[in-house]
């Protein structure tokens, strides 16, 4: 049945930026909105069908402009339900994923619909297209073929069944694992046994526990990777190990909340679904549609990466033992606080003692949003007055140099239990000229929250997921294309961390970081000789980083290179075969995301692609060599930038683009260097 006109979702937000109406919108308008705008796209592409001979304009440009209403709920819903969910949308999405599974291939399957875009596509040299329309198209044929479009009957209807059963496990996993992360909180009684925090840690584990109604204890909350920042600090050994013990075990301790079988069944559906598209796997299936094209150019990659980075890691841990002594062996959980002692004893850098130095609001005001400007000549204003999806996200209006408006910016930067763990960009407003839209764009972190008053001091890595997640937020903003498919970081998986991993370059370098890094109490500035040191040991540890995050990107190939009829039936050993299988075991060293926890492939759109962190670094390590070369922190560099590659979204080839802006392809060499491992 139509959609009532009441509902918030039923017309294009009358509020500035196309904002939606977070004020009127309830619980209550989701379901009617996404039942509503299935059954309005549908109609939409009935009329497409119907519309006469096959043209770019009533096929490719009519698709673009269906489902409209069905897109700005989505686009709500799921960044309420990451961001600040609950019991209530938990059931919303389990009624809805397969529900929009089933609509995603009713369209994606629907045989005369298919047809039309086949006939353009095998025409189109005739067509007369330009270079965005070209890709336009190309982008829908390829989309249509990996959807199956082209299968027989049969098996489109079994495909449909596949399709159904994934996207039920996708929620049920996702919810589970919120759950068992949230039970995993370790609670502490008595503030001695957090030696080694700040007052600020202390208070932020302080309040957090006051939010579970644990007033006058200490909660320390599970994130989603394997370990805690609070590691780093923490003197209490038995205490560090609880916590580890705790973060590793996520999702696997056989209650309720196990996702053990939510995920294996997901891995022979995805299987069984790349069988009938004729490849041995998920894994050829999905990497068909990514710039690395096959898991063999991916293997190829981190076979080249894997074995320095082992050997690294365990240079690191010797060093590690050196400074525990005889006391105890090395573990996991003592990586972290002893890599500091030999950080500050090799490099005299001591990342604790610079926390007060590094004041959220500074960070980002005189750091993120400073670099933004001095590269791309855009501002920031913040909205108060702007009501968001919660009162923690605050909204920034963005201008650039000419003043001209260029959309708003939300930025969600504390933790709270309601919150998926990690750090996340997404939109709630596509740019496009198709609707003449300005990008709506949030950013999410988790970073503990103080209590009222105090200060929000960030760690290093803190900084880093900043820049990083703002580097995504600059894509979506920046974006100058016609059409919303092509939009931002609408690119292929293993391209969309390229950007994002550039803009990390910034946080050390001298004009941006002696802009931002100051003392929270006096202005000083962050001691020049610490910023060198930090410099200097820019490589130190990445043997432990790379091989931690290598693990889980090989994890995550192995249950996507299983096959149709391949039975696992224990989930920790196959893990265990495949990082010693790689060479990648070392106990003091666990992957990055274990099998139960990793989110990214089982619940978010990374399946098979987890490798294209480091493949995009490959693209993002060339990029600041580019940058240094040309003078660095310019606005003629980042114009050339804006223009050749972030405003283009994916409005055409992504390595064209890449190749557009450097002037050739590029190769591993700048990487290697970059992590220690040439």
């Amino acid at each position: 049945m139509p959609l009532d006109s009441a509902n918030p979702f039923a017309q294009r937000s009358t509020l500035e930026y196309e904002l939606p109406p977070f004020a009127l919108i309830k619980e209550e308008h989701y379901l009617p909105a996404f039942y509503g705008g299935c059954e309005e796209q549908l109609m939409e592409v009935d009329a497409i069908i119907a519309s006469g001979e096959a043209t770019f304009e009533n096929t490719l440009v009519a698709l673009e402009k269906s489902g409209q209403t069905l897109g700005r709920m989505l686009q709500v819903f799921y960044n309420k339900s990451s961001s600040d969910t609950s019991d209530s949308l938990i059931a919303i999405e389990e009624e809805m994923a397969p529900k929009l599974a089933a609509h995603s291939d009713a369209i994606k399957l629907n045989p005369k619909l298919f047809s039309r875009v086949k006939k353009l596509y095998e025409s189109r040299a005739s067509l007369g297209l330009n270079e965005e329309d070209a890709n336009l198209l190309d982008k829908y044929y390829t989309d249509f073929i990996h959807a199956g479009a082209h299968l027989t009957e049969a098996q489109r209807e079994t495909l449909k069944g596949l399709n159904e059963q994934i996207s039920k496990l996708q929620t049920q996993f996702d919810k589970s694992l919120l759950a068992d992360t949230n039970d995993l909180a370790v609670i502490v009684e008595d503030v001695k046994e957090l030696d080694g925090l700040s007052e600020n840690e202390i208070a932020a584990c302080a309040a957090a526990a006051k939010d579970r109604g644990l007033e006058g204890k200490y909660l320390i909350g599970a994130v989603n990777f394997s370990g805690n920042p609070l590691l780093a600090s923490l003197k209490n050994r038995e205490l560090r190990k609880k916590i580890m013990q705790n973060s590793l075990m996520k999702a696997n301790r056989g209650n309720e909340n196990d996702t053990k079988k939510f995920l294996v069944e997901l891995a022979t559906l995805r299987a069984q679904r790349a069988k009938l598209f004729g490849v041995d796997n998920h894994a050829q299936y999905s990497l068909q549609t990514s710039t690395a094209k096959s898991p063999v150019n991916v293997h190829k990659m981190l076979r080249q990466i894997a074995p320095a980075a082992v050997r690294n890691a365990k240079a690191e841990g010797a060093d590690l033992q050196k400074a525990i002594g005889e006391a105890f062996t090395l573990e996991s959980w003592d990586w972290d606080l002893y890599t500091e002692q030999v950080r500050l004893e090799k490099y005299n850098v001591d990342t604790t003692a610079m926390r007060p130095y590094f004041e959220l609001e500074r960070v980002l005001a005189d750091g993120v949003f400073f670099a933004a400007n001095k590269l791309f000549g855009i501002s920031f204003k913040e909205r108060k007055d702007l009501v968001t999806y919660h009162p923690e996200a605050r909204a920034f209006e963005v201008f650039n140099e000419d003043g001209a408006k260029m959309g708003l910016f939300i930025a969600d930067f504390y933790t709270r239990d309601s919150k998926h763990g990690g750090a996340w960009m997404n939109n709630l407003v596509d740019q496009n000229f198709l609707f003449n839209q300005l990008p709506v764009v949030v950013n999410n972190l988790n970073i503990p929250k103080p209590p009222d008053g105090q200060p929000t001091l960030l760690t290093f890595d803190e900084i880093t997921t900043l820049f990083h997640e703002f580097g995504h937020a600059l894509h979506g903003l920046l974006s100058k294309v016609t059409y919303i498919r092509t939009s931002g970081t609408n690119v292929e998986r293993d391209f969309v961390e390229f950007p994002s991993q550039v803009n990390e370059m910034w946080i050390l370098w001298p004009e941006v970081v002696q802009n931002y890094a100051r003392h929270f109490e006096t202005g000083e500035k962050l001691p020049q000789e610490w910023i060198d040191n930090l410099e200097a040991s820019k490589t130190f540890n990445e043997g432990h980083a790379t091989t931690s995050y290598l693990a889980a990107a090989i994890l995550d190939l192995a249950w996507h290179e299983i096959e149709e009829g391949q039975t696992i039936g224990d989930v920790v050993a196959f893990e265990k075969k495949a990082i010693e299988d790689y060479g990648l075991d070392y106990s003091p060293v666990p992957t990055r995301y274990r099998s139960t926890y990793f989110s990214h492939i089982f619940a978010g759109g990374y399946s098979a692609g987890y490798y294209g962190y480091v493949w995009s670094e490959i693209l993002d390590a060339e990029t600041v060599d580019w940058f240094k070369e040309n003078g660095g922190l310019t606005r003629k560099n980042g114009q050339h930038f804006r223009d050749q590659l972030l405003g283009r979204g994916g409005s055409i080839d992504s390595m064209q683009m890449f190749k557009n802006f450097r002037g050739r392809e590029a190769t591993i060499e700048p990487l290697l260097k970059r992590r220690g491992l040439n």
